[in-house]
């Protein structure tokens, strides 16, 4: 298939702590075995760029672009965010550039949702792997949460993990929505 009905897109640097949520959110999702109509892609930092060549709008229903976004809340807290909620400039790449124009133009065939999580560092221009307790704590939220806007069976696509049975530290949620 070259364009894919739903494109899942995982944006950020892992190089700059929490700015890596993004694309390990993605890593969590591609364990899992989800629909063929569906592809998750770990965007990386040019992310928002890279994801408009997955896209038809003829053919893409769906977009779900995951990442890091600043709205005030406790650090792990997620939030949907619809192209509406995103003021001209207020979603940019590394480069500045603005990226809320070009989904304002795909809003009205593709089904956008901005999947944002509440860092609480990010160090750019300094490099720190690794994200912080609380944003590694959602990971598993925001795995569910996907699922669940897709439709997707999550307790039988956990089942599908190739690396099941795997876990987190105690006392932490596990990976990929396991339960």
């Amino acid at each position: 298939m070259l364009f894919p009905e739903i494109v899942v897109a995982g944006c950020g640097n892992p190089l700059f702590a929490d700015d890596g949520f993004g694309p390990a959110v993605a890593e969590e999702l591609a364990r899992l075995e989800l629909p063929d109509t569906i592809k998750v892609v770990d965007a990386g930092l040019g992310g928002p760029h890279f994801i408009f060549t997955l896209i038809d709008p003829g053919y893409t229903k769906r977009l779900i672009i995951i990442d890091i976004a600043d709205f005030g809340a406790e650090p792990g807290k997620i939030r949907d965010f619809s192209v509406e909620d995103l003021p001209a400039g207020s979603y940019r790449d590394i480069h500045s550039w603005d990226l809320t124009e070009p989904l304002q133009r795909l809003k009205d065939s593709v089904d956008i949702t901005v999947i944002g999580c509440q860092p609480r560092r990010v160090t750019a221009p300094e490099f720190e792997l690794g994200l912080t307790d609380e944003v590694q704590d959602a990971i598993p939220r925001t795995v569910r949460h996907v699922l669940e806007l897709l439709g997707v069976d999550y307790g039988m696509a956990i089942k599908n993990l190739r690396n099941e049975g795997r876990k987190q530290d105690a006392g932490r949620e596990t990976c990929a929505g396991e339960r």
